[in-house]
């Protein structure tokens, strides 16, 4: 989709400032690797604490493209996926997984070059009773997440745009970048940011 691969240009931080500081998942949400990006619709995941079949069903059954975002009931302390299943969505064309929990084998998977974004590392293994949903609207921080909404990640961390606020967000994101390569250039002049923002007169320069 033509508006996915615009708004996969602008970094997360200026897609979170065109929302107006919204859709922000918790910042202990990070890629694995630095070099790590993502963007793409949603394919949600809810699971149990501990169990990971969901995860399994999730790279099956979504479409080439898609993210996976995965809230896993606040348990952290378990590796929910590894780099055999980064393996298999990435030979199904998944975009990336999002893991409000921890996942394991980060050497392999950072190797294989498959972008997961999470709370960490963990070693523990998880359980595989296969309860929860998938494909239906999930909450993560504050951040209420419905299938096909588009799913951004970097270095900084994690934003969430609803589908139905993509091409303003894009607008808005395209004017922030504009707004700021002025800024840019007023700074390479020698102007300070106070100067610039006209903080100079309101505090004292």
């Amino acid at each position: 989709m033509e508006l996915i691969k615009e708004l996969s240009k602008f970094s997360a931080a200026t897609i979170c400032e065109a929302l107006g500081n919204k859709g922000n998942l918790p910042s202990t949400i990070k890629p694995i690797a630095a070099s790590m990006k993502v963007c793409g619709p949603a394919y949600t995941v809810q699971t149990m604490p501990r169990d990971n079949v969901l995860l399994h069903r999730a790279y099956a059954y979504a479409k080439a493209g898609d993210v996976l975002i995965a809230n896993c009931s606040g348990f952290y302390e378990a590796g929910y996926w590894g780099d055999l299943m980064s393996l298999g969505a990435q030979t199904k064309g998944i975009n990336g997984l999002v893991i409000d929990a921890c996942v394991r084998d980060a050497d392999d998977i950072e190797a294989m070059g498959f972008p997961i974004f999470s709370r960490g590392l963990c070693i523990r293994g998880t359980s595989n009773h296969g309860d929860g949903t998938l494909n239906e609207p999930i909450i993560i921080g504050d951040v209420l997440i419905h299938p096909g909404d588009i799913v951004v990640g970097d270095r900084d961390g994690v934003v969430v745009v609803p589908f139905n606020k993509l091409e303003e967000t894009i607008e808005k994101a395209a004017a922030r970048e504009a707004k700021e390569a002025r800024t840019r250039a007023e700074l390479r002049k020698g102007r300070t940011s106070l100067q610039i923002y006209g903080w100079d007169e309101k505090f004292g320069y």
